[in-house]
């Protein structure tokens, strides 16, 4: 006697194996992706040093000094100082500080904020002066292949 089956649908094991199949493609998609999240975030730390860079020429110009305004007591304080831009709370990545400035000098750093995706981030802490030279803290990545990523 030969007993008719219509119920279709899927064994155990044939979704066991679909389930291995997405978990093995994840693993190899899912660093890729966190690396091109972090580079993006790293390109926009380094728009945002320029752009303040820039203000600080503009600043000079305007003043004939980095530190202070002509009347000599108002200090410089730059328009932005989170990346990106705008950015509160938890989605600061960076903090954007002017350090070492001196009425013919400064540096600009950006700084991955602690606690976020960014921190430990392998090219450190980026930097740009007033001469324009680029800098990062990185013990893994040389300043030029970091100012890249």
């Amino acid at each position: 006697m030969h007993i008719k089956n219509d119920k279709k649908g899927f064994t155990l094991i044939e979704l066991l194996i679909t389930i291995a199949i997405i978990g093995v493609i994840t693993a190899f998609a899912l660093p890729s992706y966190n690396e091109y999240v972090r580079k993006a975030r790293r390109s926009d730390a380094r728009v945002v040093l320029l752009q303040s860079a820039q203000f600080m020429e503009r600043f000079l110009t305007e003043n004939d000094r980095y530190d202070f305004k002509r009347d000599g007591t108002t200090a410089v304080a730059l328009p932005l100082v989170v990346s990106p831009a705008g950015a509160t709370g938890s989605r600061i990545m960076y903090d954007i500080t002017i350090s070492a400035v001196t009425r013919s000098t400064y540096t600009l750093n950006a700084t991955p904020k602690s606690g976020n995706a960014m921190a430990g981030d392998a090219c450190g802490t980026y930097t740009v002066n007033s001469l324009g030279v680029k800098g990062n803290s990185s013990n893994t990545y040389a300043t030029d292949i970091c100012w890249l990523r």
